[in-house]
C-alpha cells in the first residue's frame, strides 16, 4: 500500500511541477514570442529591447541564487506557487503597458518571480525519488523548458493572427495564476507531510549511516568539493554559452557559412542537448544504482567526465575542420555533438550539486554553483566578444576550448576527493 502511494503523490507532484514549469518558461519568453507583433504597435529600437530583455536576465540570477537558499529554509510548494502567481500577475499588468520604461520594470519583476521556480523543484525531487532516480527525473524535469521553447513561438505566432499581443499575454498570465492554485494543493515538501516515511533516512539507513546529514553552514562552504562543481560549472555553462550566443556569427563570419547554415547549426544543438540531458540523467542513475555512492568519488563522475571531454572534441573539430566547403550533414553532426556533450554536464552538475549536499542545504548548494554559472554566462559576453574583437573568432574559440579542456583535466585528477559536503560522522569515514 504505501508503495502505492509513493508512486500516486511522485505521479501527482511530478506532473505539477513539470506543468508548471512550462508555464513558468512560458511566461518567461512571452515577450520574444510577441515581439514582433508589439513592435507593430510600440516604436521599440534594439537599445529598448536590450535593455527590457537584460533587466530580466538580471533579476533572474539574483532571484535564483536567493530563492535556492531560501527553499532551504522555507516550504518549497509556497515558494514554487508564489513565484508562479506572481509571473501570471505580472503577465498580465505587462499587456496593460506601453512604455518602455513600464515594461523594463516589470520585466525585472518577471525575472524575479522567475528564479523562485527550480531551487524548490530540486529540493522536492531530491525528497520524493530515490538517489538512483534523481538524475533521471531531474533531466525529464529540465525537458519542460525545452517543451515550452520549442511549442512557445509556434503557438505565439498561430494567435496572434487572430489576437492582439496584449490579448496572448493577459491569457497566458491568467493560466499561469489559477495553475499556481493548483501548484499549491498537489505539490507536498517531502513524503512525511503525507503520512509516508522518508526516503532519505531509508537510503542513509540501508548504507548503514545516520538517518540525519545535517550540517553547521560553515562545514558546508568549507567543502572543496563544492568549490571544484563550482568552478568546473563556470568554465562548461560559459563554454556552452559562448557557443551558442556565438557559434553562429562564427560560422559565417570565419567559416564563411551562410546564414541559413547558421540558424540550422543552433537548432541542430538543441536537439543535441536535449537528448543530451535526458542521457545524462539515466545512465548516471544507473551508475548510482550499480555502484552506489560513497563518501569519495560519484558514480557520476565518469558519465561527467565523458561528456566534458566529449565538449572539447567537438569544439575542436568545430574550430579546425569546419570551411566553406564543409558538407552540411558534417556541420550538423558537429552541432548536434556539441550539444549533447555540454547540456549533458549541465543537468549533471545540477544533481550532484544537490545530492552531495547535507539534507538542510541541498538548496543553497544548488543556488551557489548555478550563480557561479551565471558567472560563467557573463564572461561569455562581453569578455569574450572583446577577445574575438581583437584577435578574431577563431582565437576567442580556441580560449574556451583550452578553457574546457584544462577544467576536463583538472576534474578528472580530483574526481576521488570527499563528495560529500558538510559534516561526516566518523564512524562514517
Amino acid at each position: 500500500m504505501a508503495t502505492a502511494s509513493y508512486g500516486y503523490y511522485r505521479g501527482t507532484i511530478f506532473l505539477a511541477m513539470f506543468l508548471g514549469y512550462t508555464l513558468y518558461y512560458f511566461n518567461r519568453k512571452t515577450f520574444s514570442f510577441v515581439m514582433p507583433s508589439l513592435m507593430q504597435e510600440i516604436q521599440l529600437d534594439k537599445d529598448d529591447l536590450g535593455m527590457i530583455t537584460s533587466s530580466q536576465s538580471l533579476a533572474y540570477a539574483i532571484s535564483k541564487f536567493i530563492s535556492g537558499v531560501l527553499s532551504d529554509q522555507i516550504s518549497a510548494r509556497w515558494l514554487f506557487s508564489i513565484g508562479l502567481c506572481m509571473v501570471g500577475g505580472i503577465n498580465v499588468v505587462f499587456s496593460w503597458s506601453s512604455t518602455v520604461a513600464v515594461f523594463s520594470g516589470l520585466w525585472f519583476l518577471n525575472g524575479l518571480g522567475q528564479g523562485l521556480g527550480w531551487p524548490p523543484c530540486g529540493r522536492v525531487l531530491r525528497k520524493w525519488f530515490e538517489p538512483s532516480q534523481f538524475g533521471t527525473w531531474w533531466a525529464i524535469l529540465s525537458c519542460s523548458m525545452n517543451l515550452a521553447g520549442s511549442l512557445g513561438p509556434i503557438i505565439a505566432t498561430v494567435l496572434t493572427q487572430s489576437y492582439s499581443w496584449r490579448t496572448i499575454l493577459f491569457v497566458s498570465g491568467m493560466i499561469c495564476v489559477a495553475a499556481s492554485f493548483f501548484c499549491l494543493l498537489l505539490i507536498k515538501n517531502e513524503p512525511k507531510d503525507v503520512g509516508l516515511p522518508s526516503i532519505e533516512a531509508a537510503a542513509n539507513k540501508s548504507k548503514g549511516g545516520s538517518s540525519s546529514d545535517e550540517s553547521t553552514l560553515s562545514e558546508f562552504l568549507l567543502s572543496p568539493y563544492l568549490w571544484l562543481l563550482s568552478m568546473s560549472y563556470l568554465v562548461v555553462f560559459g563554454v556552452k554559452t559562448a557557443c551558442t550566443d556565438w557559434g553562429q556569427l562564427f560560422l559565417i563570419q570565419d567559416k564563411g557559412q551562410s546564414a541559413l547554415m547558421g540558424s540550422s547549426y543552433m537548432s541542430a544543438l538543441e536537439v543535441g542537448g536535449l537528448f543530451g540531458s535526458l542521457a545524462a540523467g539515466y545512465l548516471s542513475d544507473k551508475a548510482v544504482a550499480k555502484q552506489r555512492k560513497t563518501l569519495y568519488g560519484n558514480p557520476r563522475h565518469f558519465i561527467l567526465v565523458c561528456m566534458m571531454a566529449g565538449m572539447f572534441v567537438s569544439m575542436y573539430l568545430f574550430r579546425v575542420t569546419v570551411t566553406a566547403d564543409s558538407s552540411k550533414v558534417w556541420i550538423l553532426s558537429l552541432g548536434a555533438a556539441f550539444g549533447f556533450s555540454s547540456y549533458g554536464p549541465i543537468a549533471l552538475f545540477g544533481v550532484i550539486a544537490n545530492e552531495s549536499a547535507p539534507s538542510n542545504y541541498c538548496g543553497t548548494s544548488h543556488a551557489i554553483v548555478a550563480l557561479m554559472a551565471n558567472i560563467g554566462g557573463f564572461l561569455s559576453g562581453l569578455p569574450f566578444s572583446t577577445i574575438a574583437k581583437h584577435h578574431g573568432w577563431e582565437t576567442a574559440f580556441w580560449v574556451a576550448e583550452v578553457s574546457c579542456g584544462v577544467t576536463t583535466i583538472g576534474f578528472i585528477l580530483l574526481r576521488n576527493i570527499r563528495t560529500k559536503m558538510g559534516h561526516v560522522s566518523k564512524k562514517a569515514e
